[in-house]
């Protein structure tokens, strides 16, 4: 490392400099256990001024916020959450320098089971948003969210 040059600390949320909004991009930030909450906080503001809102902004919440949790609790404590806005979506990737996600849990996710201990995170980012990514590997795992910040038309009743 060279002299002078100090890392931020890993639990510490370290949002990006002022972000573009011709750019897209909200947010783009560091995290660790300590920094649960204040990312949750951070991402709802951010899309809520974005514009999405209701209960498609609290269930995109709660998938991010599942997704960051699973990052501290199984993949070395510490991780990335960038956030934007492309193409009438929000957009939340969330990356980890873990040992990848084992196979058995890749396959596209069962409904846990009443008693289960865990297992409902990636789930839950399956139930609530458009779109959930997976890449995986042994230096790490991306976790890509989107949600359209329009409400879907209900087509059902015509």
């Amino acid at each position: 490392m060279k002299q002078g040059v100090r890392p931020a600390p890993v639990t510490e949320a370290v949002l990006a400099e002022p972000l573009s909004r011709d750019s897209g991009r909200l947010a783009d930030c560091r995290f660790g256990r300590e920094d649960i909450a204040l990312v949750r906080h951070e991402v709802s503001a951010r899309l809520r001024e974005a514009g999405l809102a209701g209960d498609r902004l609290h269930g995109f919440i709660l998938a991010v916020n599942e997704v960051v949790t699973n990052v501290v609790l199984h993949a070395g404590g510490a991780g990335r959450l960038l956030l934007w806005v492309s193409g009438g979506s929000a957009w939340c990737s969330v990356t980890d320098s873990g040992p990848g996600i084992p196979t058995r849990f890749l396959a596209s996710p069962e409904v846990p089971e009443a008693f289960e201990v865990g297992g409902r995170g990636i789930w839950l980012a399956y139930q609530l948003c458009d779109e959930v990514t997976v890449a995986t590997g042994p230096i790490g795992t991306t976790i890509g969210l989107r949600i359209s910040i329009a409400t879907p038309v209900d087509t059902s009743s015509q």
